[in-house]
């Protein structure tokens, strides 16, 4: 009999898997834009309806951060976010709008820094002539704000 030269181990779903998860992150971010909401009017009317958590599943895939980081950068726990999951319960207005404002930082990052992946290693670095780093302010929605205005100076040639 002759073997096929398939591996045992094959999996379909992540042969080709560099371009499978190229086109899964973009989906995502297609996603996402759908989202991505600018004036403060509109994404408070959004937040106070409350935000699904496949949006919160959706960030974390997306921007390839664990759930247990993004749920503790909203300050909530991963286990209320399932529970929320399984009841399918909408996320309460505070959550959501963290949420949204984190989802324009990450649309905002990606069109500055031109991908994901630079805007996370900005993330991680510290701010010019201090040791802050921008990723320890987003876990306030004040703080989403004010990373999301340091990336605008710095689209503007401010060093930051």
């Amino acid at each position: 009999m002759k073997k096929s030269g398939i591996k045992k181990n094959y999996n379909p779903s992540r042969s080709g898997s560099i371009a499978t998860e190229a086109a899964v992150a973009y989906q995502s971010m297609s996603v996402l834009k759908n989202f991505a909401i600018q004036d403060d009017y509109t994404l408070i009317k959004k937040a106070r309806q409350g935000l699904k958590t496949d949006v919160f599943y959706l960030l974390a895939d997306t921007i390839k951060m664990p759930e247990k980081t993004l749920a503790s950068i909203i300050n909530l726990s991963p286990r209320t976010i399932s529970n929320y999951r399984e009841q399918e319960k909408h996320l309460d207005a505070n959550y959501s709008e963290h949420l949204l404002k984190l989802i324009n930082l990450y649309q905002f990052g990606k069109e500055i820094f031109g991908s994901l992946e630079e805007f996370d290693l900005w993330l991680h670095r510290p701010f010019w002539n201090s040791e802050d780093k921008p990723i320890d302010f987003i876990t306030t929605p004040g703080g989403v704000d004010l990373v999301y205005e340091e990336i605008e100076k710095l689209a503007l040639g401010y060093p930051v």
